[in-house]
Parts: C-alpha cells; structure tokens; sequence
C-alpha cells in the first residue's frame, strides 16, 4: 500500500460535491484512525464534504470522526490535504444530510444578513483593555482584548496559539476556538458574571 502522503487527491468521484459549500467558521475536534483526537476549525462545509484546518492534519485516504460545534457528529475520509488544511467527505444517511443542509442554509443566511456570530450576549470594549495572557506553560504575555462578551474575547496578540488551547485571560480561564488576522478568538470556560468581568479579565488594572 502506497504511502498516504504521496498521494496528493483521491479520484474525483469520491469527493463529488453533491451540494454547494457553505463557508462556516465553527470549531470541534476529529479522531483519526489511531483514535487520536485533535482541534479543528471548518472553513466551508456541505451535506457531503468539509475543508477543515488544524495543526495536525489527517493522511490523504484516512478514515476520520469529526464533531463540530452546533453541527454534531460527522464521519468520512480525507481527501486532500494542503498545510494545515484537509478536505474530507462526509457519510451520512439522505435524512442527516437534509438535516445539514438546513443548518448550513441557516449559517448562510446569517452570513448573507451580517447577523453576529452568537446572538446571546453582546459584546462591548473593556475600558483599559491591556492584560496578560497565561499560556499552556504557564508563561504569560502582554495583550489587548479588543472586545468582550460574558462567553467569550478577542485578544490581540502576536502569539500564534493552536485552536483548543487552554489558556487564562487576566483570572479567567479560556480555550483558542478561532484565528483572527490581529490574533485569537476566546471562549470563557463558564459564564461570566457582567458586575466581576473587568476585573477578572484584567482589564481594570
């Protein structure tokens, strides 16, 4: 058997793209074949593919399980891989693609409508957004918090973190869920208190 990573594309016929994509930024994690787990983030995605990205991609031709946020549990092989992005096609029954198909529609529709990305709290600027960012290690790093909402932050910062990351924002613990161009994308481990936030995060230092 050919190694994996030679092969740079599976036969057209098996990533045939029965429904146009729809781009999403949602994050999850994937198995792959040595039941190995790992973060990821789609950038599009249809009823019957996905173009993922993630520090440590799959081999063309492998077998992998994927559960992404707000979509649930999708399963198929990778097709393609180019740095840290892999296509995959997804197995499913007529009646699970249906049921992605109306929520990829509804990710559409909100992207076409510029409606925010969560609807639940709304987000607001810290009045000294300068704090600290503890890493994995427990290093810490001087960055801007751009803005803020009780579920989540976006850190200006120079530091490339992998998606899945655990990290402290000021006293809040946090996890990467997105690369932004200026930086990370945070999602808070519980929600936050609106009278505390300031002060948790730092920001009232």
């Amino acid at each position: 058997m050919a190694d994996a990573r030679q092969a740079a594309v599976l036969p057209l016929a098996q990533e045939r793209r029965r429904h146009q994509r729809v781009k999403v930024n949602l994050t999850g994690r994937f198995m792959r074949e040595d039941r190995q787990e790992y973060p990821c983030q789609t950038v599009n995605m249809s009823p019957g593919g996905a173009l993922l990205q993630s520090d440590m991609p799959p081999h063309v031709g492998e077998h992998i399980v994927a559960y992404i946020d707000h979509v649930g549990r999708v399963e198929g092989r990778c097709t393609r891989v180019n740095g840290n992005q892999f296509s995959m096609t997804i197995s499913a029954t007529l009646r699970r693609r249906d049921k992605l198909a109306d929520q990829l529609t509804w990710f559409a529709n909100r992207n076409i409508l510029g409606l925010p990305e969560d609807r639940r709290h709304k987000r607001f600027e810290l009045r000294n957004p300068r704090t600290t960012l503890t890493l994995p290690d427990g290093s810490t790093i001087e960055c801007r918090v751009v803005d803020v909402s009780l579920s989540g932050a976006a850190v200006a910062t120079k530091v490339k973190l992998p998606l899945g990351s655990p990290v402290h924002l000021g006293r809040t613990p946090a996890r990467v869920i997105r690369h932004l161009d200026t930086g990370v994308a945070l999602e808070f481990s519980r929600l936050q208190n609106p009278d505390t936030l300031e002060h948790n995060l730092g920001g009232d230092v």
